[in-house]
């Protein structure tokens, strides 16, 4: 080790450095700290990505995937941890016998060349090492630096100063790493008996630490509050403590701010001043008191390390705000053991949300199953938690372990807000559907469960921009709405984007919203004549619903109705007003709205036989309206109504007396009742062709009873699909499909559907 590390500071030697696994966050920082160095480095991955393509800026020579050529005159090569004997470039270095170092052998070999301060614990790491080395540099010392992700306020998550005298690293304890450091100083967060895949027990952990305690020549900083820690560093006679109480170091007049921190430092009953920390909650305050007694302990100023503090904004995934709003803050956190989590939940609660919304991906199952019971127990401490399934960072899988482990052990403490939600591809669509305002969610775990965050983000950002087009009240709105709560089938995804606007004016900013976003576009009703696939329907789905849109109202022997009015309600009002001709709604599911659409029809009777006028939106943005002879009407289809939205219509019936209207309203029911399925269905599923109705076609065919998975044809009308219970679209079309295959094959027959399918058939948002 001392002979790399001599090696590594002879500038006039410069070495050919390799790296196996160079994309991720741990290796891409040593890539950094020996390109600063002034050595050729080089480095190959499975994937390209953006810091790849960031480090080839500065001089590194990277290929993908991983070669034996890539290999080909190294004089060292430095692998990860996740990469195995069977890697190309590894197995090509060995048979080479090029030296092969792991990642923090080189770490070591390099924090050698410096005065090494290494942070150090189980949690806490990485913000605190960021807040030290933010702090030294802001104190003048020019120091350089490693860390385990990438800092904002620092620039990257690893710089090579070859000015400064002093080098900040991150260690890793997980492996038994830690030993190999010999540092001038080391901060010791906690210790806690975790990596038990490693470690046999809590006392092997301890051994590793007290190794780096032994090998540190100067200060020795550790938390008082950790008495594992305390054992462990007191034993240096350098020992320096911090602390709530007792210790060398503690805050005094701790105040939480939104999103921040201010505290009073006390070193040894002195004060030395105050600090408003820039990222919010209490473990944070124990983290910038380490960073305190650490600069403190190298003669830093106080002033500028305040100061530092005050700018620190934090890590990427360490409480890092995805997005804010008046609505709604999403968080995310790589916190991943019971501790960490108490702690963000604890720095959560601080901020006073309406609720604490949670999504959490265990990570590694032997953590999983070890922890389970502690992980239940912290998360009680949220207002509704969703966990995945376990992201297992290489490891096997264990049977019976998943993170339904964690859900049953937090049902057992009373925890029925703690639900499985297993599938974190589109575990979005159930978080986001289920945020309200004044919500705070976390992404929570050291996988990738930050993408669903992101997801969510990403689209309810789109979505407040639609919602705020117009005066607050005058639309709601929600993210992934499943379409199965708004079809009368109850099957189908979610939409991207659901809308509800109240007003006329409402429902236009929308429409012009989407428009010059290029947001693709749907108006439904109450979806009778709807099936949407599984996937769901990107984009914005408009649901015209209250206000103007449920007026329903008779005025100059006519009825005048919103589109959002259901038909049922329309042929009450006019008999109740006196006026015959409506009594055919009564029994049909759908709007206005969607009735104008499809030129929606039943016993003989189509809606734009009673249409006097229709007031629409038209495709200029305009609310127009437009008389029945200015409108072309088709069976089932009014080109219209394609690009435009219908607003509202007035339709004419007949004066009748109330006996009479009511006896038609019965004869209709008692028709429907036997002639119509009872279970949840589209209403008629195909068209009648020529030869002969649909119904009677599929009768014939013998297909009635039929079925696919929960979806059936109907026994009462051969021309409905019904939904058995918990059918999926997939089902449905597959029994459209099979009708239509019989019909063609058997008597020459080509159906064509009548309801209206949409959507994606694979979720793609």
């Amino acid at each position: 080790m001392n002979d790399l590390s001599h090696k590594l500071t002879d500038r006039d030697h410069p070495l050919r450095v390799h790296l196996i696994g160079v994309a991720g966050s741990g290796m891409s920082g040593l890539a950094l700290l020996l390109l600063g160095m002034g050595h050729q480095v080089s480095g190959s991955d499975k994937v390209t990505s953006a810091e790849t393509e960031r480090m080839q800026r500065l001089g590194l020579i990277f290929s993908s995937p991983h070669t034996a050529e890539a290999v080909k005159g190294a004089d060292v090569v430095v692998y990860s941890s996740a990469i195995r004997p069977e890697n190309p470039a590894y197995a090509a270095a060995k048979a080479a016998g090029t030296p092969v170092i792991r990642r923090a052998e080189c770490l070591a070999a390099i924090l050698h060349t410096k005065k090494g301060i290494v942070v150090s614990g189980t949690h806490g790491k990485t913000t605190t090492s960021s807040m030290v080395a933010h702090a030294l540099r802001e104190a003048a010392l020019q120091p350089s630096h490693y860390v385990g992700a990438e800092i904002p306020v620092l620039g990257a998550n690893a710089k090579w100063s070859e000015d400064g005298e002093w080098m900040v690293a991150e260690g890793d304890e997980s492996d038994g790493t830690l030993a190999l450091y010999k540092p001038a100083c080391s901060i010791i967060l906690n210790i806690e008996a975790e990596h038990l895949d490693h470690y046999k027990d809590l006392d092997e952990i301890k051994t590793v630490f007290s190794t780096l305690v032994s090998q540190t020549s100067g200060p020795v900083v550790y938390c008082k509050e950790c008495s594992v820690a305390t054992e462990v560093a007191t034993q240096s006679p350098n020992a320096v403590s911090y602390g709530w109480s007792g210790a060398d170091y503690t805050a005094a007049e701790i105040r939480e701010l939104r999103g921040a921190t201010a505290f009073t430092v006390v070193r040894r009953g002195e004060m030395l001043g105050d600090v408003e920390l820039g990222i919010p909650g209490r473990h944070n305050v124990l983290n910038a008191l380490a960073a305190i007694a650490t600069a403190d302990s190298l003669g830093a100023d106080f002033i500028l390390v305040s100061r530092a503090l005050n700018s620190f904004a934090g890590a990427k995934r360490r409480f890092e705000t995805k997005y804010l709003s008046q609505r709604v803050r999403i968080v995310d956190d790589y916190g991943h053991h019971p501790t960490e989590l108490a702690a963000t939940l604890q720095t959560a609660r601080s901020l006073k949300p309406g609720r604490v919304v949670v999504l959490f991906q265990p990570h590694r199952y032997t953590r999983t199953q070890a922890l389970a019971d502690d992980f239940g127990k912290v998360l009680q401490a949220a207002d509704e938690v969703f966990v995945t399934d376990v992201y297992p960072a290489s490891e096997p899988p264990i049977p019976g372990v998943s993170g339904d482990t964690i859900v049953q052990a937090a049902k057992k403490l009373g925890g029925d807000h703690v639900v499985s939600l297993p599938c974190l591809t589109t575990a979005h669509h159930t978080v986001g559907n289920f945020l309200e305002p004044g919500d705070l969610l976390i992404t929570l775990g050291a996988g990738n469960v930050h993408e669903a965050g992101t997801r969510i983000a990403k689209d309810l950002k789109i979505l407040e921009e639609i919602v705020g087009q117009a005066p607050r009240g005058e639309i709601d709105a929600k993210l992934y709405e499943p379409m199965r709560r708004h079809t009368t089938m109850l099957v189908g995804g979610p939409a991207q984007y659901w809308i509800e606007p109240h007003t006329f004016e409402a429902f236009a900013a929308v429409v012009n919203c989407c428009r010059e976003r290029g947001i693709a576009m749907r108006v439904v009703g109450r979806g009778s004549n709807l099936l949407v696939r599984d996937g769901g329907i990107r984009g914005a789905v408009i649901h015209p619903t209250g206000g103007a849109f449920s007026e329903c109202y008779a005025e100059d022997g006519k009825i005048v109705a919103g589109a959002g009015v259901r038909l049922k309600k329309v042929a009450s009002v006019a008999q109740a007003a006196g006026i015959g001709g409506f009594e055919w709604m009564e029994g049909i599911p759908g709007n206005v709205g969607g009735a104008l659409r499809m030129n929606a029809g039943a016993m003989g009777t189509e809606t734009f036989d009673q249409v006097v006028s229709v007031t629409f939106l038209d495709e200029d943005g305009e609310v127009r309206t437009r008389s029945r002879e200015a409108i072309v009407s088709n069976y089932r289809d009014v080109p219209e109504l394609r690009r435009n939205f219908a607003l509202q219509a007035v339709f004419e019936g007949k004066p009748d007396t109330a006996e009479a209207i009511q006896q038609r309203w019965d004869a209709s029911r008692a028709k429907r009742r036997t002639s119509q399925p009872v279970a949840a269905s589209a209403g008629c599923i195909f068209k009648n062709p020529a030869e002969v109705p649909a119904g009677k076609l599929v009768d014939e065919l013998g297909l009635k009873g039929c079925n696919e998975g929960k979806a059936r044809v109907s026994e009462v009308h051969g021309n409905f699909i019904v939904n058995g219970g918990g059918a999926t679209a997939s089902e449905v079309l597959a029994m459209i499909d099979r009708i239509k295959a019989q019909a063609r094959e058997t008597r020459g027959i080509e159906l064509e559907t009548e309801v209206k399918v949409l959507g994606e058939d694979d979720f793609t948002f």
